[in-house]
């Protein structure tokens, strides 16, 4: 049997360049891993192992040895250490080298991978025909530095990229060599201006990209390079000794020092404008300056933060602009102030004001179709005057409501029902199922995952979820499912666009060991299978870049202090233990819990950022439950936070058999701590990193 296996490998090899072929040889070399025995199978995938620490290490020698090794035993995963050999000394190969590797492993993730990193390299080569020969064969195509080359590539063949490289310069997060060269040709040719720059050089330094906001400044010359570095070094100092409003140049260096100071000090910058740039600056430059400086007040939870938009807004009032040129972002942390800090109308009417200056692919997102509908609902006139503004909030919400997740379900209770759990579809059928199981780029996925190969295997597998109806994606997603492989079964299914398997979204593994714990300690099941959902996603041996374990993410010291809070036996080797982990986890975000009188908005924001920063944000005045998550500082934590509580409202409903209300999990109102009240656990640790459990960011 194995000799007539071999034998089709051969044949199957030798014809790789077709994708059946690819498929059969996939077929056969799993069916002769079985055969051989998990010995034989450990080894094999051990080889696949030694290759990729060969290419980390950059062991060229090596990664070459062992690449003829995995290619001759006709490994199923043999495509990856090809791909990884070929990418090491990619700078020096010839197109016929990648057009070979794109031959052998047709229509596969390596192929589209590779492709990407030959794109780049042809960029940075200049060789604009092969660029634009292979270009189009690029089926990913989710490169910002590639589609900045292949804009680059058309202006220089003559064709006007002016818009579409104006879209994908300013959509750049990170400095590449790629969109800065189509910057710096489009600028030469006059098709890009110094406003364009000006625009990304304040959106740069706005986020504290240092290094995209210096090649910025470079495109605008010596003038604006030098004295921006002064600015990043001590912009308290450039104030005080350099700075000047006596041109547009000059004031937005100025403005550009008050926003560095800001995201230091925001009252030293505000004071700073009080006493004399306020008043120095043109409207525009002194507009943008008091933005930025209520954006970093908002980030902090400042108490004048919304005075200071406001300040912000009358100053672009005197220049009669129909909308400021201040960044999405910072308009979003304008209306998350204005929610928290605005009292009666003047919330609803501040907050609708700086959500309808945003663009408008941000004001479309969810968050703000939501908020924007509860401020024209609040504005609304009494009586008949207001049925116009009535009925465009609930237009609103009523395109929210149907949507899975946070937004959807408050959407829908302010509709005045819970939203209700979507009918399962039609069982897969047997071929449906089959599909998903022979299908090639799937197999080899498990596989990675199976070799200990996380990232090559998730990508592989979403690469081959790509273009798949809701159907192949439902199939996929169940294959993943009893494979317990959980995170490609919820990422797989989360990707449905009209049919929709909660079961497979929101799966219960470990059923056996979480629920008798939560009944145990009084812990709420369907919280903890949310949190834990949102954690790891259900992989055992997950690990954070910081040392957190397991289900339930937990920090090595928190384990230690959790172990003693409940009497338990414990030492450090014990926390990769699955039902250890979750009797420790589980602990702890019960302790949270009780600690934040049962509020699971406030310990699921302690659990993501350490028990101290929520105690910080829940200072000041006593908000909405939504509208204190809303503001939470911590983009992950507050993205967080809403999932935690969707996944755990999700769950309730699959649990109980009928939906279930967000709003009740989230609580009424949220506030400072009743003094009144003993803290019941004031030596609460934090879940992650303590070196990053210090002040507010």
């Amino acid at each position: 049997m194995l000799r007539a296996l071999s034998s089709l490998f051969r044949t199957a090899h030798s014809r790789a360049a077709s994708r059946p072929w690819s498929k059969l040889l996939l077929i056969a070399a799993s069916t002769v891993a079985a055969l051989a025995g998990p010995a034989a199978a450990q080894d094999r995938d051990d080889a696949i192992r030694q290759a990729r620490d060969a290419f980390v290490k950059r062991d060229r020698l090596k990664l070459a040895t062992l690449r003829q090794q995995v290619l001759d035993s006709r490994h199923p995963l043999a495509p990856w250490v090809d791909y990884w050999e070929l990418t090491a000394r990619l700078y020096e190969v010839r197109v016929d080298e990648v057009e070979a590797f794109y031959a052998r492993w047709p229509g596969s993730y390596v192929e589209d991978r590779l492709r990407n990193d030959w794109l780049l390299e042809l960029g940075r080569r200049r060789d604009w025909a092969n660029f634009t020969r292979d270009q189009p064969r690029f089926r990913m195509n989710d490169d910002r530095e590639v589609t900045c080359y292949t804009l680059l590539a058309e202006q220089v063949a003559g064709r006007d990229t002016r818009d579409g490289a104006k879209r994908a310069w300013m959509a750049q997060p990170s400095p590449d060599e790629g969109c800065q060269a189509l910057a710096q040709t489009l600028m030469d040719a006059k098709l890009l201006g110094s406003d364009d720059a000006w625009r990304k050089l304040r959106h740069a330094v706005e986020h504290n990209r240092q290094k995209l906001a210096r090649n910025t400044a470079n495109l605008l010359g010596d003038d604006v390079a030098k004295p921006l570095g002064e600015i990043f070094d001590n912009p308290a100092k450039y104030l005080a000794k350099k700075a000047s409003a006596r041109n547009a140049t000059h004031a937005w260096l100025s403005a550009l020092a008050i926003a560095r100071l800001a995201s230091g000090d925001v009252d030293v910058a505000a004071k700073q404008l009080n006493e004399r740039w306020g008043t120095m600056l043109p409207p525009e430059q002194a507009a943008w300056a008091w933005a930025i400086v209520a954006r970093q007040g908002a980030l902090g939870l400042h108490p004048d933060s919304l005075d200071w938009q406001k300040k912000a807004w009358s100053l672009l009032k005197k220049r009669e602009a129909e909308r400021p040129d201040w960044s999405d972002e910072t308009l979003g942390w304008m209306t998350r102030s204005a929610l928290r800090l605005g009292q009666g109308n003047e919330r609803w009417a501040q907050a609708l004001r700086d959500i309808e200056a945003m663009g408008t692919t941000e004001r479309n997102e969810p968050v703000w179709q939501y908020w924007r509908a509860r401020a024209v609902l609040a504005l609304a006139k009494p009586g008949e005057a207001g049925n116009v503004d009535r009925q465009e909030a609930r237009k609103l919400l009523e395109a929210l409501a149907p949507q899975l997740g946070y937004y959807g379900q408050l959407a829908s209770e302010d509709l005045g029902a819970v939203q209700p759990l979507p009918p399962r579809p039609a069982p897969l059928t047997a071929p449906e199922r089959q599909a998903a199981q022979s299908h090639p780029g799937l197999q080899r996925g498990l596989m990675a995952l199976a070799a200990g190969l996380r990232s090559e295997g998730a990508r592989e597998w979403n690469f081959s979820l790509i273009g798949m109806s809701d159907r192949e994606l439902l199939a996929a997603s169940q294959l993943a499912c009893e494979r317990e492989v959980w995170d490609r079964c919820i990422n797989s299914s989360d990707r449905t666009r009209a049919e929709f398997d909660l079961n497979q979204r929101y799966p219960t593994p470990h059923r056996e060991q979480l629920l008798p714990r939560a009944a145990e300690i009084g812990l709420d099941p369907a919280y903890a299978y949310g949190l834990i959902r949102q954690e790891s996603r259900f992989y055992v041996d997950a690990r954070s870049a910081v040392g957190a374990s397991g289900l339930m993410q937990v920090m090595p010291s928190t384990a230690k202090w959790t172990a003693k809070k409940i009497g338990l036996d414990y030492r450090p080797d014990m926390l990769s233990d699955r039902d250890t982990n979750l009797r420790l986890g589980t602990a702890y975000l019960k302790l949270a819990l009780d600690d934040f009188g049962g509020s699971q908005t406030l310990a699921a924001a302690a659990y993501n950022a350490g028990p101290g920063r929520p105690r910080r944000w829940r200072d000041g005045p006593v908000l909405e439950a939504a509208i204190w998550t809303e503001n939470i500082p911590f983009n992950e934590t507050r993205d967080y936070v809403k999932k935690v509580l969707s996944n755990a409202t999700y769950y309730a409903g699959l649990m109980s058999g009928k939906p279930a209300s967000l709003k009740a999990r989230m609580g009424g109102s949220i506030g400072p701590r009743d003094s009144s009240v003993p803290e019941p656990a004031p030596d609460l640790p934090s879940r992650v990193d303590p070196s990053n459990e210090g002040g507010m960011k």
